[in-house]
């Protein structure tokens, strides 16, 4: 491998006001998680009162001090209901991330019960299983803390009522295949809340706080005229002596966290170690902030990006003279080998066919594959079509769909049409899948989809011999692309769960070393599968 010598000068009035944007870019998505993190703080006084900690309190003592945690989804629901952008409060109502309790990497979902009781969301219910599925194949301890009022009944769609059961198929899933689920009971846990303790291997329930119930009192009442109180139903005391819902009892909030880290602690679970040194990038990643380019027509060289993340900047670049907007190489990162795909532009047939060469490869060595998104699709026209684009783009996805290396997707910049497909996005099911702020992510341009739909529109008003209704059309066409716009934006994209969350650019080589660790030590780590997930006794 050679080091990448960078040809960007970080002092040009391009690179400044590229910089500037993604800063602005950035301090919008840090303004959107404050949004949620400044609401929920707002029920200090109410936690304070009966002597319980904020959600966020609770998680920041269940993490060891001083490692890195690394935050999933913290803009889902965010124009998931079109609700009022200026106003909504993304995260889903749910805490959610990657970290270190008691040296171990786990799981870590707290339910933000200080917004809105906790009430299950269709956002907090996507994250929370998007959160259980990377749990289950990075084999992460799981660990809920729960305080939930159900589901918002307010708010009640039988659709997410059916989809909200796939919580509880992977916490049955997790159990079963030998990766523990600990869950503290904080508050009151009703209804689809109460099976969250029920389906995990360990249960802690603070005294005077926790309940868990199908019913609750009122419910209880409606459903079969039963009177009985909350503490009488499903508080602490009778679940650890009569039901045996609770292993553990805890005097607060606190008292629960220490137990909490006590059974991860006791677990025979690799401990995280200090990754060895490895060479930082030759070329700084604080340039990562203008060295990509914001508008996805203008050109750029993704080597630039690599070199940025990679370590050494050190790049070994793999058929650079063919297929030559598509970028293949090998590099690695902390010290982690990887092969890297990304895109100077539209991926044509030969960079299709040398794509999925390189995912053979790759799949040869066992090495990880790190897709950097930035392309306007698969090319398209007469030319491209004889070539066979259709059959050689087709070898790409059949060699991304079948790949059984892990693989981790950035998404840059532009990911247009089937090209996000090629370069594994959503529903290819990377391990792991991150967005920059500038992204864009949709079937085609706005005004590509306008101007299609504009030349269909005159050919049927030719065909019929029927005059076009022109302000009709115009109008069409404004809809379209302020539509297309309106959903092609990272943010939107992450509000609706199709990444695992929104990074600074100058995140994304911590971001990739914490993730590549945690792939390293799942493959190395042999899991004890059972039957079935282990029943409650």
């Amino acid at each position: 491998m050679t080091p990448y010598e960078s040809r960007i000068a970080t002092g040009s009035a391009g690179f400044i006001e590229q910089r500037a944007g993604m800063l602005a870019l950035i301090a919008e998505m840090r303004s959107l998680e404050e949004r949620a993190a400044h609401a929920s703080a707002g029920a200090a006084a109410t936690f304070a009162s009966r002597g319980a900690l904020l959600p966020r309190e609770r998680v920041d003592r269940l993490l060891d001090p001083g490692q890195p945690f690394l935050p999933l989804a913290t803009l889902a629901g965010y124009g998931l209901d079109d609700s009022n952008l200026d106003t909504c409060i993304p995260g889903g109502s749910q805490i959610a991330g990657i970290g270190h309790v008691s040296g171990v990497r786990c799981m870590v979902v707290a339910t933000d019960s200080a917004i809105e009781a906790g009430a299950l969301t269709e956002a907090g219910n996507l994250k929370l299983m998007r959160c259980q599925e990377i749990a289950l194949e990075n084999r992460l301890p799981f660990v809920h803390l729960v305080e939930s009022a159900g589901a918002n009944l307010r708010k009640y769609r039988v659709d997410k009522f059916i989809r909200g059961g796939g919580m509880f198929y992977n916490l049955a899933r997790l159990s079963a295949a030998g990766v523990p689920v600990i869950t503290i009971v904080h508050g009151s846990s009703t209804a689809g809340g109460a099976y969250m303790p029920g389906l995990s291997d360990y249960v802690i329930m603070v005294r005077g706080q926790a309940r868990a119930f199908l019913a609750g009192p009122p419910l209880l009442k409606a459903a079969t005229g039963e009177i009985a109180t909350a503490e009488e139903l499903g508080g602490t005391d009778m679940h650890a002596r009569i039901s045996g819902l609770a292993e553990y009892v805890a005097d607060d909030d606190a008292h629960a966290i220490a137990i909490a880290r006590a059974v991860v602690g006791a677990l025979p679970w690799p401990r995280a170690e200090a990754p060895a040194r490895a060479a930082p990038p030759r070329s700084d990643p604080d340039e990562l902030a203008g060295a990509m380019v914001l508008e996805h027509r203008r050109p750029v060289d993704m080597r630039e990006i690599v070199a940025r993340i990679v370590d050494g900047s050190l790049w070994l670049d793999f058929k650079p003279d063919y297929g030559e907007h598509t970028v293949c190489g090998h590099a690695r990162i902390d010290g982690h080998a990887v092969g890297v795909i990304t895109n100077n532009g539209p991926i044509d047939p030969a960079g299709a066919t040398k794509a999925a060469q390189f995912i053979h490869l790759c799949n040869q060595s066992g090495t990880p594959i790190l897709f950097l998104q930035n392309t306007t699709g698969f090319i398209v026209g007469r030319a491209s079509e004889e070539a066979g684009m259709i059959k050689h783009g087709s070898k790409m996805i059949q060699a991304l769909s079948n790949s059984q290396v892990p693989q981790i997707t950035i998404h840059c910049g532009a990911s247009f049409g089937a090209g996000n497909y090629g370069m594994c996005g959503r529903a290819f099911r990377p391990r792991f899948c991150f967005s920059w702020p500038n992204a864009r992510t949709a079937v085609m341009g706005g005004e590509q989809a306008a101007a299609t739909l504009e030349i269909v529109a005159r050919q049927q008003a030719e065909r019929t011999g029927r005059p076009l209704d022109e302000a009709r059309l115009a109008a069409q066409k404004a809809d379209i692309i302020a539509s297309f716009d309106r959903q092609a934006g990272a943010f939107y994209t992450s509000g609706h769960l199709l990444d695992d969350g929104v990074i600074d650019p100058r995140d994304t080589r911590p971001v990739l070393a914490f993730v590549l660790a945690i792939i390293a030590q799942a493959q190395s780590h042999p899991s004890r599968p059972i039957q079935f997930g282990v029943p409650r006794f």
